[in-house]
């Protein structure tokens, strides 16, 4: 059985290079318009077209959303966009509209076609159906068990890849077409614009009592429909693969360059593993640990072993563990490193260093200087100089990082 893909996500250059340093086949992103996420930086033509460059110099593929539910008025610009990601050699692109896939098919006959989440596919005939339309690759919708997904790819045709979010936040909706946001806030979701009151307090008011808030609580029979758990499904890479899953793709343009580095690196590990031995995948748990090092709510596996009622939850709060110290911008053969400052830390603090494609290990800097060269025993300048000498040579992007 071949590796399966690592598809990363890419809201803006920065995070991009760190994805893509810290393994991934393929990263996801998009332009200023037609994408779902516009609380991410997001890319401009200038920076999509040194995007696809910088990608293409390192082996890496490059697809681009064009997943929104666009109304006429933003169909007319469409195929000048779609032209544009055409001749910038952009690798595929996602879709979830009909009408953007054919004008797709026109404008951007050199792009691959994949199918958005958005769509909703949870049968082999709609996968069939829009890979008889021209789509080489559909996005499976969320609530899929990896028994439906088992039964998709053996009712589908071979040439058709199948992908599927393994890693990060689930929309409370069906694979993302949520109408909360556009009621509550005015934004449409199904346009970029969530405002995610999927995340908000809530509290249920009875007509009678107006001023008697009563929370929503579940118990073991339902319910909280409002907040969401985030998903890992990195023990279980070998059976999303399995079951036929060809690209594993993680949630996160708005989230942080670390986020990006951190999350693509341990999926990159597990599918490396899996790749070596599928039938004996056992990832040790420093490599299961590592997506706990992130910013990340409570963990659960969605709706893939058949129990989404663990979805629901009474605190969506984020849980954040770790500070990113420091930056690795350059390192000589002896240690010598120059670091771009992230966060507070002291020559006196245990860190770890992370590398990409390798378990994290515990540092101390053997001797820590400002810029200017003078010896300093704290680092509490946002984003200053600061020269260190590490146990090794360690290549650029390198992390540090301290557990709070």
């Amino acid at each position: 059985m071949g590796r399966p893909e690592v598809l990363a996500p890419a809201g803006d250059m920065e995070k991009l290079r760190f994805a893509v340093a810290y393994g991934a086949d393929a990263v996801y992103l998009a332009g200023k318009a037609y994408g779902m996420r516009t609380a991410s930086g997001n890319f401009t033509p200038e920076e999509m077209q040194e995007a696809v460059r910088y990608c293409h110099e390192r082996g890496v593929k490059v697809y681009v959303t064009v997943n929104t539910l666009p109304r006429d008025e933003e169909m007319l610009q469409l195929p000048k966009y779609l032209s544009a990601l055409d001749e910038m050699g952009v690798d595929a692109l996602i879709l979830a509209d009909l009408g953007v896939l054919m004008l797709a098919k026109r404008y951007a006959p050199h792009c691959e076609i994949h199918i958005s989440t958005q769509t909703s596919i949870v049968n082999a005939q709609a996968a069939t159906a829009y890979h008889e339309l021209g789509a080489s690759r559909v996005v499976l919708a969320r609530e899929l068990t990896l028994e439906q997904i088992a039964y998709i790819r053996k009712n589908t045709p071979k040439d058709l890849e199948l992908e599927a979010f393994v890693h990060g936040a689930m929309c409370m909706a069906y694979s993302g077409r949520c109408m909360l946001s556009q009621y509550l806030a005015g934004r449409d979701a199904n346009r970029g614009n969530c405002a995610q009151p999927c995340r908000w307090g809530y509290r249920v008011v009875e007509e009678y009592r107006p001023n008697e808030y009563m929370p929503i609580e579940e118990d073991e029979h339902g319910t909280y429909i409002f907040n969401s758990k985030d998903m890992n499904l990195l023990p279980y890479v070998d059976q999303v693969a399995k079951a036929g899953i060809d690209s594993l793709k993680i949630e996160g343009r708005v989230k942080t360059a670390y986020y990006a580095a951190v999350v693509t690196n341990a999926y990159r590990r597990a599918a490396d593993l899996y790749a070596a031995d599928p039938d004996h995948f056992a990832p040790p748990q420093e490599l299961l640990d590592e997506v706990w090092k992130v910013s990340h709510r409570e963990y659960f596996t969605g709706f893939y072993f058949g129990d989404p009622k663990t979805q629901h939850m009474a605190d969506s709060t984020y849980i954040r563990e770790w500070d990113v110290c420091a930056v690795v911008e350059q390192c000589d053969e002896q240690g010598n490193a120059v670091l771009r400052h992230k966060n507070k830390f002291a020559a006196a603090d245990e860190l770890e260093l992370l590398i990409p494609g390798q378990p994290a290990r515990a540092v101390r800097l053997q001797e820590m200087r400002n810029g200017e060269g003078e010896s300093i025993e704290l680092a509490n300048v946002p984003h200053m100089t600061v020269l260190a000498k590490l146990p090794c040579s360690v290549p650029k992007m390198a992390i540090l990082r301290r557990k709070k």
